[in-house]
C-alpha cells in the first residue's frame, strides 16, 4: 500500500474538486509542470499572464483523443465550455463555446466560433473539418476575440498550429493503429533539413473504416457507416538570416464514405428514450447515404525582425473542389419503421469555393512598459452551392436550386499593452471591420422561388476590448476583461416555400474575470474564470418544424453566464491527473419570437394564438449546462522502458436539439470514456498500446429531424484497438 504525504493528500483532494491546462516535465525527485505557452494575444506568452479563458491541448492528451481515427468532433467536451456536433457526419462540424453557436447546416452558414488553422481563418463550415494530425497544439479561446482575430469570433476561437519544419536535423514519427470495424489510422511526418537555410516537413494521414451497418430494406449487409479519408501537408521553411524567415504551407484533404445516417422513429413517443428494437448495426432505408469532399489550400507566413519592431505577412488560400452529401432524411421507407408521413431524400453541397485572406501586422519589441501591435486584414470568399430533392423510389432528381455568394471583408486593428508596475498590466484593443455579402439564385429547377432572387448586405462595426492583469505573486495572477464582438449578416438560400432570408448583424458584450495559479512548487496548476454576456440580435436558424425548410431569424437578446475551471497536477512523480469543468447558462429573451412546431413530437413550450411555439426563455440549442472532463495517467518505470495506464472521461448534461423544447428532442446527458494501456522504450522512441474509445458503449440520440417522423441520429459506437508509434 502506498503511503501518501500531506502534500499528496492535498493534491488528491484538489484533483477531485477542481479542474486542466496542459503539458508536463519529468524530474525524478520533484516533477514540475512545464510552462505553457499560448498565442491567444497573437504573440507567445505564458498562459498564466494572458487575460483570456484559454485551454491548450497538446502532446499525449491530444494524441490519445485522435488515436482511433476520430474526426474533429472528438474535441466536444474535452475542454470546458466547448461543444462540437454535425448533422453531416465527418464534414461540416458546428462549434459552440459557452453555449453560443449556430445549428445552421446550409451551404454558406456562418458561425460565431472561428476556426483558425496556422493563422488562416477557415470561414466556411466545410473547411472547419480538416483532420487533426502532426499538430503542435490546439488552443480554445473562450469569449469574444474580435480585436486580434477579427471576423466572426464573438463566441471564441479554436486555434490549430501545425508542427513546423526546422533546419537542425532529420526527424519525424509514424503512427499505426487498427481497431473495431477494421478502422485503420496511419499517420506520419518527416522533417528534412535541405540546407542551412531551407527545411521541409511532410505530414500525411490515412484513415479507413469498413461499412458495418446493414440495410434491411435492400437486404444488403455491411453497406453503410464506412469512410476513407486522406490528408497531406507539406511545409518549407526559409531562414536566410536571423532577421527574416518565410514559412510556406500546402495542404489538401479528400473524404468519401457514408453521410450521417438518419434513423426513422428511433425515439419513443413522449420520451427521449430509444424506441423498442433499436439496433445501431441495422437501418431500413430506400435512399442513398453518401458524401465526398475534396479541399486544398496554401499559405505563406513571412516575418521580418527590424530590431524595434517585427513585421508579419500572412497570405492564405483555401478552396473546395468538390463537396456533396446526400441522405435519406425521413430515415426509412413507406413501410416504416413506424409511421412515416412522407418520403424525403435530399442532397447538397458546393460546386466550388475559393477563399483568399491577407494580413499585415506590425508588433513592437520595446524593453519599456509600453508595447503594441497593429495591422490590416482583407478577406474574400466566393462560391456556388446547391441543394437537390430526390424521388426515393427511382432515386431521380426532382428539383435543383443553385446559389452564388460573394463575401468581402476588410479591417484595421490595433492593441496596446502597458505595464503599470511589475504587478499590474493593462491591455486594450480596437478593430474596425467592413463586411459585404452579395447573394443570388443562379438556377432553380422545379422550384418556384418566392421573393427577390438576389440580396446584398453590407455592415461595418468597431469592436474593442479592455483588460487588466494583477499578479498577486510570482505564482498567482488575476485578470478582468471586457470585450465586444460582431458577426456580419448571414443569408440563407430560398426553398420551395420560403424566400431568401437574412439575419441582421449580431453583437455581443462580455464581462469576464479569472485567476490562474501555479501550485505546490509547480507540481500543480489551476485556473478559474467567471463570465456574463449579452448578445443583441443573435442570429438563429429555424430548421424543419412542419416542413423541410431552413430560414434565419434574429432574437432581440440572448444572455449567458457561467464559470470554467482547469486543473492538472502530479500527485506523485508517476501519477498525473487533470480535470476541467464548466457551467454555462443561456437564455433567449424575445417575447415576440415563435417558430413552427414539429410534425409529431410532444412540445413542452407554450403555443401562441397562431399555434406557433413561443421560445422566449429557452436555452440555446446544443448548449449543455455542464461539461466535465478528467484524465489520469500512471507510469511504472521498468528496467528497459515504461508501462503506463491512461484513462480519459468527458461528460455533458442534457441538450435541446432545436429552438423549442420537446420531450422527444431533448438529448439525454452523456458520458464517454477512454482507456489506454501501453509500453514505451528507448527513451520514449517507441510505443505499443491497446486502447478503447467509448469504453462503456454509451448510446445516445444526439440530434434529430423534426418535420416528419421522430427521426434521430446517434453517437459513435464503442471501439477497441491497438497502436504502434515510433519516432526517429
Amino acid at each position: 500500500m502506498i503511503k501518501l504525504s500531506k502534500m499528496h493528500k492535498r493534491l488528491l483532494a484538489l484533483s477531485a474538486v477542481m479542474p486542466i491546462g496542459s503539458a508536463l516535465a519529468q524530474n525524478a525527485s520533484e516533477p514540475q509542470l512545464e510552462t505553457v505557452t499560448v498565442t491567444a494575444q497573437r504573440r507567445a506568452e505564458n498562459i498564466k499572464d494572458v487575460p483570456v479563458s484559454v485551454t491548450l491541448l497538446k502532446d499525449e492528451k491530444l494524441d490519445v483523443l485522435v488515436s482511433g481515427g476520430q474526426d474533429i468532433r472528438l474535441l466536444a467536451g474535452k475542454v470546458p465550455s466547448l461543444n462540437v456536433e454535425s448533422s453531416n457526419g465527418r464534414t461540416f462540424p458546428r462549434f459552440y463555446i459557452r453555449g453560443y453557436g449556430n445549428t445552421d447546416f446550409s451551404t454558406f452558414a456562418s458561425q460565431p466560433v472561428s476556426l483558425v488553422y496556422d493563422d488562416v481563418v477557415q470561414e466556411n463550415g466545410i473547411l472547419k473539418g480538416f483532420p487533426i494530425f502532426d499538430v503542435a497544439g490546439v488552443e480554445v479561446l473562450r469569449g469574444p476575440q474580435g480585436t486580434l482575430f477579427g471576423r466572426n469570433t464573438p463566441a471564441g476561437v479554436v486555434k490549430f498550429e501545425s508542427e513546423k519544419p526546422n533546419t537542425k536535423k532529420v526527424e519525424g514519427y509514424y503512427n499505426v493503429s487498427w481497431a473495431t470495424h477494421n478502422t485503420v489510422n496511419l499517420e506520419g511526418a518527416a522533417n528534412v533539413p535541405l540546407s542551412n537555410e531551407w527545411a521541409m516537413r511532410v505530414s500525411t494521414l490515412r484513415q479507413h473504416r469498413d461499412n458495418f451497418v446493414d440495410n434491411t430494406y435492400t437486404k444488403q449487409d455491411d453497406v453503410l457507416e464506412g469512410y476513407n479519408e486522406h490528408a497531406e501537408r507539406v511545409q518549407f521553411l526559409y531562414t536566410p538570416s536571423t532577421t527574416f524567415s518565410a514559412l510556406f504551407n500546402v495542404h489538401a484533404r479528400s473524404t468519401t464514405g457514408s453521410a450521417r445516417l438518419f434513423r426513422a422513429n428511433i425515439i419513443k413517443k413522449g420520451t427521449n428514450d430509444f424506441a423498442d428494437g433499436y439496433d445501431f448495426t441495422k437501418l431500413n432505408t430506400n435512399g442513398l447515404n453518401g458524401q465526398n469532399l475534396r479541399t486544398n489550400g496554401a499559405n505563406a507566413r513571412l516575418t521580418w525582425d527590424l530590431g524595434s519592431v517585427k513585421l508579419f505577412s500572412i497570405t492564405g488560400y483555401e478552396g473546395v473542389d468538390e463537396y456533396y452529401s446526400r441522405g435519406d432524411i425521413d430515415g426509412g421507407t413507406p413501410t416504416g419503421p413506424g409511421f412515416i408521413p412522407f418520403q424525403v431524400q435530399t442532397g447538397g453541397g458546393l460546386s466550388w469555393l475559393h477563399q483568399y485572406s491577407q494580413e499585415f501586422r506590425v508588433e513592437s519589441k520595446n524593453a519599456g512598459p509600453l508595447n503594441w501591435q497593429s495591422g490590416v486584414y482583407f478577406f474574400k470568399e466566393s462560391g456556388e452551392g446547391y441543394s437537390n430533392n430526390y424521388d426515393s423510389n427511382t432515386q431521380a432528381q426532382t428539383s435543383h436550386l443553385q446559389s452564388h455568394q460573394n463575401n468581402t471583408a476588410s479591417a484595421l486593428f490595433g492593441s496596446v499593452t502597458y505595464d503599470l508596475s511589475d504587478s499590474v498590466v493593462l491591455r486594450g484593443g480596437l478593430r474596425y471591420t467592413q463586411d459585404k455579402k452579395d447573394f443570388r439564385t443562379v438556377e432553380a429547377i422545379n422550384v418556384t422561388q418566392i421573393g427577390p432572387k438576389s440580396v446584398d448586405e453590407s455592415k461595418h462595426k468597431t469592436n474593442w476590448d479592455l483588460s487588466a492583469t494583477y499578479k498577486l505573486s510570482k505564482d498567482i495572477s488575476t485578470y478582468a476583461r471586457v470585450a465586444t464582438g460582431f458577426r456580419a449578416p448571414s443569408i440563407a438560400a430560398a426553398s420551395a416555400s420560403v424566400p431568401i432570408t437574412v439575419a441582421d448583424a449580431e453583437t455581443i458584450t462580455s464581462y469576464e474575470a479569472g485567476v490562474k495559479a501555479d501550485l505546490f512548487n509547480r507540481r500543480a496548476r489551476a485556473s478559474l474564470s467567471v463570465y456574463n454576456y449579452d448578445v443583441k440580435n443573435q442570429q438563429l436558424t429555424v430548421v424543419g418544424g412542419n416542413s423541410n425548410v431552413t430560414k434565419l431569424i434574429n432574437a432581440a437578446k440572448t444572455t449567458g453566464r457561467g464559470l470554467e475551471a482547469d486543473f492538472e497536477a502530479f500527485v506523485t512523480p508517476d501519477f498525473k491527473v487533470t480535470a476541467g469543468g464548466s457551467y454555462n447558462f443561456t437564455e433567449i429573451k424575445d417575447a415576440s419570437l415563435s417558430v413552427a412546431k414539429c410534425g409529431s413530437c410532444t412540445v413542452t413550450d407554450p403555443l401562441n394564438a397562431a399555434g406557433r411555439v413561443v421560445i422566449d426563455g429557452n436555452p440555446l440549442p446544443q448548449a449543455p449546462k455542464y461539461i466535465l472532463n478528467a484524465t489520469a495517467r500512471y507510469n511504472w518505470a521498468l528496467e528497459n522502458g515504461n508501462l503506463f495506464v491512461l484513462t480519459d472521461w468527458a461528460y455533458r448534461s442534457k441538450i435541446n436539439f432545436f429552438l423549442y423544447e420537446a420531450k422527444e428532442f431533448t438529448g439525454k446527458p452523456m458520458v464517454e470514456g477512454g482507456l489506454r494501456v501501453g509500453y514505451n522504450w528507448a527513451g520514449g522512441k517507441y510505443e505499443v498500446a491497446a486502447y478503447a474509445r467509448n469504453i462503456t458503449n454509451t448510446e445516445r440520440i444526439i440530434g434529430a429531424i423534426d418535420f416528419n417522423n421522430l427521426t434521430g441520429f446517434v453517437n459513435e459506437p464503442r471501439q477497441f484497438g491497438v497502436q504502434f508509434k515510433g519516432s526517429f
